[in-house]
Formats: C-alpha cells, sequence, structure tokens
C-alpha cells in the first residue's frame, strides 16, 4: 500500500512538472516567434514593397495571440503601420515602387482616405505604383485607382456599385422576450436608441443617413475621376450597371482598369519596370518587413518630440469584461493619467490627438476633456480625426487648437441620451413571478428591473439627460468660439461628414495625419522633430497573461453576430455603461 501511494503521488508530481515544463516552453515559443518576427529587415537593391489589401484595418494593430495559439489566421491591418511603410518605402532608396494587391480591404471610408492619400504622397517622388487584383472590392479599387497602372485579370471584377447604410432594429425582439427599453434622449437626430425602441427609421434619422452617405459617395467619385480621367457623371452610370456583373471588358471599356492580364503576365511587366532580368526573381518585401526597416530610429539631434496619442474605441469608464484586448477602448482613467504624463514631460512639445471613436461615457468624456484643457494650457494639442469622432468622439476633440478631419470622417452627433432595459414584462407576467416591494420614500426603487417607470420618474430622468446636454453644448461652443445658440442649430444629435462639418465650423481643416504633424510643428514653433506614439504598446506575453475564457468566447460571438455584434455588446454591456451616453448611433454599416 505505502508503495502504491508513494508511486501514485510521484506519478501526479511528474504530470504536474509536465504541464509547468510544457507552459514554460509554450511562452518561451510564443515570446521566441515574436521576438523573431521583429528581425530589423536589410533591404537589397532594386526591391518591391508589395502591399495586400485584406483584412480589417483600426487605428493601430493589435495582436491576437490567441490566433497563432489556435492557428487561425492574422488578417487585420493597422493604419499606422501601413502609412508608416509607405513613407519608409518613399524614402528608401532601394525600394522601387508599391505593388498593390486586392484582397478585399475591410476599412472605413477615412481610413480609406488615409491609404490613398499617402499612396498619391509616394508617387510624388517619381517612383512607381501598380495595382493588381482578381476581384476589387469597392473599397480596393478606390486605393489603386491612384496606382500609374490598374491591372486586371482577365476573369476578374471591379465592384463598383455605390454606398448604403443599414440598420438593424431590435423593438420586437425584445418585446417578446419581455423587455422595454425606458430611454431618455435629447436631439431630434440621436439615433442611437432607435433600434430598441422602434422597427423602422425615423425621418431625421433618415435624411441625415442620406446626407452623409452621399457626401461619402461623391467624394469617392471626385476622387477616383481626378485619378483615372473619368467624368463623375461616367462613374455614377458605372456604378447603376452594377459593374461587378459586367465582363472584364466592359470594365476596361469604360476606363476602370488600363489593362487584363493574368498574375504570371503582372509578374512580368513588374520585372520590365525594375529592369530586371526574366529569369531573375523579384525582390518583394512585405508589410512586416518594411514596417521592421530601421527598427530602432534614433531621436532627432533637436531632442523635440511630437507626441501622437491614439484614442481609438468607444469611451467607457472601466474597460469592457468581454473586451478581447484586440478591441481598441478609450478608458477614461486610463487616458486622463497618460495625458498628465505628456503633459509634464518638457520633451514634448505638441500633442497630435488621433480620436476615432463613434463615442461613449459621457462622465468619461468630460474627464478627458478637462485633460485636453489642462493639456493645451502647456503645449499645442492638433486633433487629427479618424472613421469617427462623433459625440463622445467630438467631445474629447473640441477643445484643440485645431480640429483636422478627413472629408469622409463621420464626427458631430452632439447630443445625450439614457437607456435602461426594463424587463418586468419578462418577470412578471412571463416567468409568473411576483416581487413586493416595501421603501421609505416616493422614488427609493427608481430603476428596479420589476415594474416600469412612471411620469414622475421619467421627468427626474429627462431633467438629467438635459442638464448633461447642456453640458455638452457648453463645452463645444467654448472650445470652437461660437454661441451655444450656433452651436445647438448643427447639434441635436445630427451626424455630419468632415466635409460638411468644416462648413459648419465644427471642423478647421481637411486632411489626414501628416496635416495633423505639419500643423503640430508650427504651433510648437519646431522644424525638426522625432514622432512618438503613444499609448505604449503591450507585448505578446503581456497580453497572453490578461486573456480571460470570457474575452476569447467573447471573440467567437462577435464572428457568429458579424457586422451587428456593436448593437448586440451594447444590450449586454449596459450594465457596466454609464447613465449618461454621448454615442452616435453605435456604429455605420456602409455597404460596399
Amino acid at each position: 500500500m505505502k508503495d502504491f501511494l508513494k508511486y501514485t503521488l510521484a506519478t501526479i508530481v511528474g504530470l504536474i512538472a509536465c504541464v509547468i515544463v510544457i507552459s514554460v516552453i509554450s511562452i518561451v515559443s510564443v515570446v521566441g516567434i515574436a521576438a523573431s518576427a521583429e528581425k530589423t529587415t536589410v533591404v537589397s537593391d532594386s526591391s518591391l514593397f508589395k502591399l495586400e489589401l485584406k483584412g480589417s484595418v483600426t487605428e493601430r494593430l493589435v495582436e491576437n495571440p490567441f490566433a497563432s495559439l489556435m492557428s487561425e489566421e492574422q488578417t487585420a491591418m493597422g493604419l499606422e503601420d501601413i502609412l508608416t511603410c509607405i513613407q519608409k518605402a518613399a524614402e528608401n532608396d532601394y525600394i522601387k515602387g508599391i505593388y498593390l494587391e486586392a484582397g478585399g480591404i475591410m476599412a472605413s471610408p477615412a481610413s480609406t482616405e488615409e491609404i490613398r492619400n499617402a499612396l498619391i504622397r509616394f508617387k510624388e517622388t517619381g517612383k512607381f505604383v501598380v495595382a493588381y487584383g482578381g476581384n476589387y472590392s469597392e473599397n480596393d479599387y478606390y486605393i489603386c485607382s491612384v496606382a500609374d497602372k490598374v491591372i486586371l485579370n482577365p476573369q476578374g471584377l471591379v465592384d463598383w456599385h455605390g454606398v448604403a447604410s443599414q440598420t438593424i432594429y431590435f423593438k420586437d425582439l425584445l418585446a417578446q422576450l419581455g423587455v422595454e427599453m425606458e430611454v431618455f434622449k435629447v436631439g431630434t437626430y440621436k439615433s442611437a436608441v432607435e433600434p430598441y425602441t422602434s422597427m423602422e427609421m425615423s425621418e431625421e434619422n433618415r435624411e441625415q443617413i442620406t446626407a452623409y452617405t452621399s457626401s461619402i459617395w461623391n467624394n469617392m467619385v471626385q476622387g477616383v475621376s481626378k485619378s483615372r480621367g473619368i467624368t463623375p457623371e461616367k462613374l455614377n452610370e458605372c456604378a447603376d450597371r452594377y459593374m461587378a456583373f459586367t465582363s472584364p471588358e466592359e470594365t476596361l471599356a469604360a476606363g476602370l482598369v488600363d489593362t487584363l492580364l493574368y498574375m504570371d503576365e503582372t509578374k512580368d511587366y513588374l520585372k520590365q519596370l525594375m529592369n530586371a532580368d526574366e529569369k531573375e526573381r523579384l525582390n518583394v518585401l512585405s508589410l512586416d518587413e518594411v514596417k521592421n526597416i530601421q527598427k530602432n530610429v534614433p531621436l532627432d539631434k533637436s531632442g523635440n518630440i511630437i507626441a501622437m496619442y491614439y484614442a481609438e474605441g468607444q469611451i467607457v469608464d472601466v474597460p469592457s469584461t468581454t473586451n478581447m484586448g484586440t478591441t481598441p477602448e478609450i478608458v477614461g482613467d486610463k487616458v486622463c493619467a497618460d495625458l498628465r504624463k505628456i503633459r509634464d514631460d518638457e520633451t514634448i512639445k505638441a500633442v497630435v490627438l488621433r480620436v476615432n471613436s463613434p463615442g461613449g461615457s459621457a462622465y468619461a468624456s468630460e474627464q478627458i476633456w478637462n485633460e485636453v484643457v489642462k493639456l493645451k494650457e502647456k503645449k499645442p494639442v492638433i486633433v487629427s480625426m479618424g472613421d469617427y469622432a462623433a459625440s463622445g468622439g467630438y467631445y474629447i476633440s473640441c477643445a484643440a487648437d485645431t480640429i483636422i478631419a478627413q472629408p469622409n470622417t463621420l464626427t458631430g452627433s452632439i447630443g445625450i441620451f439614457g437607456m435602461f432595459p426594463n424587463p418586468h414584462k419578462l418577470i412578471t407576467e412571463k416567468l409568473k413571478l411576483n416581487v413586493e416591494t416595501v421603501k421609505s420614500n416616493k422614488h427609493s426603487d427608481l430603476g428596479s428591473m420589476f415594474r416600469p417607470y412612471t411620469a414622475d420618474e421619467r421627468a427626474i430622468m429627462q431633467r438629467y439627460i438635459n442638464r448633461g446636454y447642456a453640458l455638452f453644448t457648453k463645452r463645444c461652443a467654448d472650445g470652437r468660439q461660437m454661441s451655444i445658440a450656433d452651436i445647438e442649430a448643427v447639434a441635436q444629435g445630427r451626424v455630419w461628414t468632415g466635409e460638411m462639418a468644416k462648413d459648419l465650423g465644427l471642423v478647421d481643416l481637411l486632411g489626414g495625419i501628416e496635416l495633423a504633424k505639419e500643423i503640430a510643428a508650427e504651433k510648437a514653433g519646431i522644424e525638426s522633430y522625432t514622432l512618438i506614439s503613444y499609448p505604449k504598446e503591450e507585448n505578446m506575453l503581456t497580453m497572453l497573461l490578461n486573456q480571460t475564457k470570457e474575452s476569447y468566447i467573447e471573440a467567437r460571438m462577435g464572428k457568429v453576430a458579424g457586422q451587428f455584434k456593436n448593437e448586440l455588446n451594447l444590450i449586454y454591456n449596459l450594465e457596466q455603461m454609464n447613465n449618461l451616453q454621448a454615442r452616435m448611433p453605435y456604429e455605420i454599416h456602409l455597404i460596399k
């Protein structure tokens, strides 16, 4: 018996030791893989930068540590990486051109514009840009239309059909579950709550969506018209024909592409441009390889730093418990702490606040606004708006010295709402539960899930929302040096494109990150500087240790829910949300 216990115990200890050793080896392997992927790239003469347009684009790429462990392909790309690599390729004498390969890139209109403009700047160096695709999505084509030569596979297609916006409505589904949404808002156009209170689009919401989708499409048409020499009228005729279902020959005849070639023929054409022998292999550099050219760039001798602070995602008071870490969030306390450090750093001469947010917590937005005001007292603050800088995203932007947006940025949405799920019918009528309440005062159980709100309570909540809206509009009026009346005229929760917002005085200039950096340096009175991105990115090991099983499950659910996962998450995360929300229609779903 003693020998049995001894051997059993030894086996258990051995198994535990094996698990520990395997875990350590796995972590070391992951870290080793990550480290090896970051080796500095040595560029050979006559190299070609191949930029594959595929996957989703976020402001900054956050690697998913589970993807490699689960043998899943990492398809996301960071806009910061793409723009940096295009700039590196422009500055490197050994890189002769950029080869764009269409692959169905998923990017919002403003991000697409940033990439496109970066390629136009690249061409100004005298280097070439060539695009090839079997199937060009509309985003692919808009980017690739700037190329010196746009090549289509003889059996390929160009998807060019216009843009549309879709909204899904949940009211009847919630009613079947016995859940009602108690909604309080200010803003005729504040439509973020509509999917939960109605089964159809309001006229006001239809008006604003029609306006900004038309603005986005017109900007795309004008851009392609300028690059390809095709009139806007002809481009709209092509869209009405839905070019994806026409023949490649018709696409060529319409002037959307320059020639029809197979992949091997395209490679031969690239070799001619590179003056390479037909039998030679092209020196092709991927995005990751170009990213690792001169990884450790020394600080500029001047010692001046411009901080590029990325504020991306929904604005929250505390981190979401279901966030995988691969979905960016603007956490109020963390951003405030970061901005205080930047304010106190004397080497930082100016700040570019890169805002890409549909909004969120009004409380967190106010705290960040306060830090931006204090930061501006010590150094210039320039806001560069990304895809969204709306509602809370505009709240944290409005105090900046200068606001810059892309023509297709979605901004404004100056309004406030509060939304509270009330499942009293589910509890009392469907589950047949009876709840008795004893209270000391009239509204002691305000917000109870076991009964509807009274008229008095609705009035109390509406006054609370009104105060939040009054503060929001005052912040905007002070920041933009406009009257409250002028802000009210463009507020009411209405969403505008950057192009429209400039005409209304909500934005100062149209442009991207490069323009924001130029303005920041000019206002700081410096000619040379080092650009440093904030906040610091987590390494892969830290991210692995921070993951939870809930995070992974949420990520899987996101794949099932598709483009409407954020609306479902809004309901799921209501208990973590602040009562006051400065948020645009949760996410604009543009069909391209």
